[in-house]
């Protein structure tokens, strides 16, 4: 049995859907779904969290069978996918002809086991990564990135758009989607962090940091533009550049170690820059790009 594609299946505008898991995340998509007209099934472990979703007509089930056996589409949000798979198996046979969208954080092993299991129990599968928290659930800007069938993907277009505006199909592989969110959150940490150490610089001059962004806004926006750039020398696996040297960032750096270290500023941040550039140009690739760095990373 499938219902994806039953004649006597309800158009995606109407169909129900049911949330397995109301933490933060799993609560909002629930309301997201009620507020899009869809009937809504949800199953909680605790099930008086499911409360205020009832009273604004959610149908709240007894046990994981019943709620996956309400809806074509089955939505997880559970903590970690060794629980999404656990409470999934809690359904038994009920799991078969239906769609799961797991929209569990973990990594891209974890989601392509998940995916494996599901599909041998004749369900249908595709991984979410929600790039925002709880409250942008249903934004016009939320991203989310999505991996597995495209038959669901395209079939639920119109539910899915109720999670976030900017819902694109990366990949028939439902680890890459994981991957992707980690990229994201791996450039934001270390462009904050970066940052927060140039403003405590600024910070013990007694230098307002919005007044740096100000003024330095165009060179700012440079390292951001410069990014394409380097994803493209990181495809091709070529590293040498006529501009921008290795071997130029390394006066700075040492600049940046010098002064922070007379400010009381942790050194630590950019002393592990030094070091990888250092690296890399010992090893006779001074004339390279910074984009060199990445061999650093993959430790092959």
């Amino acid at each position: 049995m499938t219902l994806l594609n039953t004649a006597s299946e309800r158009t995606d505008a109407q169909s129900a859907v049911t949330v397995i898991g109301l933490g933060e995340m799993g609560f909002a998509l629930a309301g997201a779904f009620l507020d899009g007209g869809h009937p809504t099934t949800v199953w909680n472990r605790t099930p008086e969290r499911a409360d205020p979703l009832v009273a604004r007509g959610a149908e709240r089930s007894a046990t994981v069978r019943d709620a996956v056996a309400t809806s074509p589409l089955v939505v997880v949000s559970v903590k970690g996918n060794a629980t999404a798979r656990a409470v999934l198996e809690s359904s038994g046979d009920a799991l078969s002809g239906r769609s799961v969208l797991n929209l569990t954080d973990g990594t891209s092993a974890e989601a392509r086991d998940v995916a494996e299991w599901v599909r041998g129990q004749g369900a249908q599968y595709l991984h979410g990564q929600i790039m925002t928290i709880a409250p942008g659930i249903g934004g016009a800007e939320t991203v989310v990135f999505y991996g597995g069938s495209d038959a669901v993907f395209n079939h639920f277009h119109p539910t899915l758009q109720l999670i976030g505006g900017r819902g694109t199909l990366i990949s028939a592989d439902p680890g890459v989607p994981a991957l992707y969110g980690m990229a994201v959150h791996g450039t934001m940490w270390g462009a904050l962090n970066g940052f927060l150490h140039a403003s405590a610089l600024l910070s013990s001059e007694g230098i307002e940091v919005k007044r740096f962004l100000d003024d330095a806004g165009p060179s700012v926006a440079a390292l951001l533009a410069s990014f394409p750039m380097i994803a493209e020398e990181v495809d091709r696996g070529e590293y040498a550049t006529p501009y921008g040297a290795l071997q130029h960032h390394r006066p700075s750096l040492e600049d940046l170690i010098r002064e922070s270290g007379d400010r009381n500023i942790d050194v630590e941040f950019p002393g592990y820059t030094l070091g990888l550039v250092n690296k890399a140009v010992e090893a006779g690739h001074a004339n390279d790009s910074y984009s060199r760095l990445i061999e650093h990373f993959r430790k092959q």
